[in-house]
């Protein structure tokens, strides 16, 4: 997801937008388990992150539904409502059905200002109406092409326990109400993924079990002046979303991280990461090993780490291998223009999850929004059950926003956490990642016995397994919430005032008289002590006092 990022794309001649979002996409045949994943970060320096749940409905004739912008909450207008809306747990329904996003701009001239549908409520009105991906797909089209769409270029990602699809879309403009856009399945075995760049260049013309597009997706082009060539070579990317250094630097290199990790041949294409090749990664590739829950939420928490373009070791990592850098991304000296890595995990994420959508499973039992809070590094995916009948207090709407503070909201607990992190990187991280990591693992056992158990329930009262999955999810987000309040604390003793006060398996030191050992004066590398030097010179050299 972006909030607002026309004209994100153009490092060198317009500003880089400071959000943008992430997505991967893992197919049935490429998992270990049979799963579908989608892994969705929604990045923004203003988005609250909270579980939404919307329960079923059902509407009398002639209801009207209110459309608010997501980004904003500003009114845009009403369109009918069904008769039937389906539960929504976060992005996914009851069904299983999962639906992310990023956003790419594309051309300025493409965004309809008068349209009702922005992207967010595409999101989350599809949601409430479509069961499978494919009936999704033919949703979205339908309400954009009957409400106008207001926002600009969008790549989703719509999944369902069988099938996973990217989708991109844009406008056509204020006075040409719809869109055009492009749906392509991944096929079977192979995974995707996609970050605030159109990614879907030329697409087969007649193979509609694989590929579905809008009727004029090429004529439109052709009437723009976006495209000139025979149909066969149309590309929707190169069309609507020319590529540039931007979109291949802050944008396509997030996913050849990914990529790279999926599948070793794709490192050839750090040039194009780097934005110093034309020479595209292809939109899907084959992983060479199967990919895991785990691993998907650890393609989410990636700095570049071992890249030309790893965050933590270049000078501004400091002296604690920072991989983060504060806005903006691109900055100017002596006439030279720079910038900052844009990498998966950020400080700005809202909320992050990772969606496993399991078809052996009855629906409300097999979808698992595995969800966390803020920097998905230094945060715990915690699973909510596509059939639960609430959200947990601790990440339900309405505990606290963006600017007001709540202290048992997953939040501002998680915040907390990731902002000491921030001053002291690299000695935190030894602290913070095992209990991340041990956390996700305890949680991953407990799936096989609970599906188990909500199964047995399930086979005699559906509404029994839904209020038994409901309390597991409460429970694990209270336990999470409040182990990450005791790791804060535990953090801000451990590393007082720049000190390192020992302890042994978490409990602080003390002499053999109850007083607290003495505190270990870390210090800084010899790195950082020689940039010192350098910076310094003889200023901060040590002398001796001159004779009498």
């Amino acid at each position: 997801m972006n909030k607002s990022t026309l004209g994100l794309l153009a490092l060198l001649s317009v500003p880089v937008a400071s959000e943008a979002c992430t997505n991967f996409i893992v197919s049935r045949g490429a998992s270990t388990d049979g799963s579908t994943f989608i892994s969705y970060s929604a990045d923004s320096h203003t988005l609250y992150g909270e579980l939404y749940y919307r329960p079923a409905a059902d509407y009398a004739p002639g209801t009207m539904l209110d459309v608010h912008e997501w980004d904003t909450n500003k009114y845009l207008g009403q369109i009918p409502q069904v008769a039937h809306t389906y539960a929504v747990v976060g992005n996914m329904n009851e069904h299983q059905l999962t639906i992310g996003e990023t956003t790419y701009g594309g051309r300025n001239e493409l965004v309809d200002t008068t349209g009702i549908i922005d992207y967010g409520s595409l999101i989350y009105i599809t949601l409430q109406r479509a069961r499978t991906a494919r009936e999704a797909i033919d949703v979205m089209a339908g309400l954009v092409a009957e409400h106008g769409y207001y926002s600009s270029g969008e790549s989703f990602s719509i999944g369902d326990p069988n099938e996973v699809w990217i989708m991109e879309m844009i406008g056509k403009g204020t006075g040409n109400k719809g869109a055009v856009w492009v749906a392509i399945r991944i096929p079977d075995g192979c995974v995707s993924g996609h970050a605030n760049q159109a990614r879907i260049t030329t697409f087969p013309l007649d193979d509609a079990e694989n590929c579905v597009y809008s009727s004029d997706v090429i004529s439109f082009a052709r009437s723009k002046g976006y495209f000139s060539g025979k149909d066969k070579d149309f590309s929707f990317a190169d069309a609507y979303a020319p590529l540039d250094f931007g979109a291949a630097r802050f944008c396509e290199a997030r996913v050849w991280s990914a990529f790279k990790d999926m599948n070793a041949d794709m490192k050839k294409y750090e040039a194009y990461a780097r934005g110093e090749s034309r020479e595209r990664m292809p939109l899907y590739i084959r992983p060479d090993h199967k990919i895991s829950r785990i691993e998907v939420a650890n393609l989410m928490r990636d700095h570049y780490e071992g890249t030309s373009m790893d965050m933590t070791k270049d000078v501004g990592a400091g002296p604690y291998n920072v991989p983060y850098r504060w806005r903006p991304m691109e900055f100017t000296v002596d006439g030279v223009e720079y910038l900052h890595e844009r990498a998966t995990a950020t400080q700005q994420t809202g909320f992050w999850f990772v969606a496993q959508m399991r078809g052996s499973l009855p629906s409300h039992i097999g979808g698992i929004l595995w969800f966390g809070c803020d920097d998905a590094a230094t945060s715990v995916l915690v699973p909510m059950y596509c059939g639960i009948l609430s959200a947990p207090h601790e990440y339900a709407v309405g505990n606290g926003d963006m600017l007001t503070y709540s202290d048992d909201a997953a939040f501002w607990v998680f915040n907390r956490v990731a902002n000491m992190a921030y001053a002291r990187y690299r000695p935190m991280m030894s602290d913070i990642k095992p209990l991340r990591d041990r956390l996700d693992t305890l949680l991953e056992a407990y799936i096989p016995g609970i599906d188990q158990t909500a199964q047995k329930l399930y086979a005699d009262d559906p509404m029994a397994a839904r209020m038994f999955l409901t309390d597991f999810s409460a429970t694990q987000a209270s336990m999470v919430v409040n182990k990450w309040k005791n790791l804060g604390e535990f953090l801000l003793v451990k590393y007082l005032d720049g000190n390192l006060h020992p302890e042994t398996n978490g409990v602080f030191d003390r002499t053999s008289d109850g007083y607290p050992a003495s505190p270990e004066f870390p210090g800084y590398d010899e790195k950082y002590y020689r940039n010192i030097v350098r910076e310094a010179g003889d200023n901060l050299k040590v002398g001796t006092m001159p004779a009498k």
